[in-house]
């Protein structure tokens, strides 16, 4: 693999999404198009590695768990491939014993889903210790809560009652907050 300057590395826009969550990585991947990324999606982490090997990207955006397997065989496969890769771990299951692990390995940050595309930008494109800067417009806890609940839907195929188990909550006061508009 051949050594790439400072200049050519920031210039180089190529980014790997990893989400088995199609509907979203599809949504991210416009979003960071829109901000100057070339992306390329994978659903897996054998498709992951296989973009990976294929063609290593500047950056990289990988989901913690995956249908297949845990996000971090994908960082650890990028960053074997290319060092100078800025990677960012994205999950929904958010805890310090896993943003340990997955800095530890190489990721250069760490964030919880749900997460704007532009806090993922601005983490890809952060400098060496730099800390991104605190999102002008933060989610208020209800909506952070509301996309939460949506997303737990969407992954239950939009049953009610699995939901209502899987969050803990009782069916009637699920559809409540399903009838209602997002908060801001």
């Amino acid at each position: 693999m051949e050594d790439l300057s400072d200049s050519a590395l920031a210039h180089d826009v190529s980014l790997l999404l990893v989400d088995d969550d199609e509907t979203f990585v599809k949504r991210l991947a416009k979003a960071m198009d829109k901000r100057g990324f070339e992306t390329t999606t994978a659903l897996s982490v054998a498709e992951g590695r296989a973009f990976a090997e294929q063609s290593p990207p500047a950056h990289a955006v990988v989901d913690l768990r995956l249908g297949d397997g845990n996000g971090l065989a994908v960082v650890e496969t990028l960053r074997a491939l290319r060092p100078d890769c800025r990677i960012v771990v994205l999950t929904g299951y958010g805890a310090i014993a896993t943003a340990v692990a997955a800095v530890k390995i190489g990721a250069v940050d760490y964030l919880a889903k749900p997460a704007d595309a532009d806090d993922i930008a601005n983490a890809l494109r952060a400098g060496g210790a730099i800390l991104p800067e605190a999102p002008e417009n933060p989610m208020s806890a209800d909506r952070v809560r509301w996309e939460h609940i949506q997303r737990v839907f969407e992954q239950c195929e939009r049953n009610v009652s699995e939901t209502a188990r899987k969050l803990g909550m009782h069916r009637r006061t699920l559809q409540r907050i399903l009838a209602k508009r997002s908060p801001r």
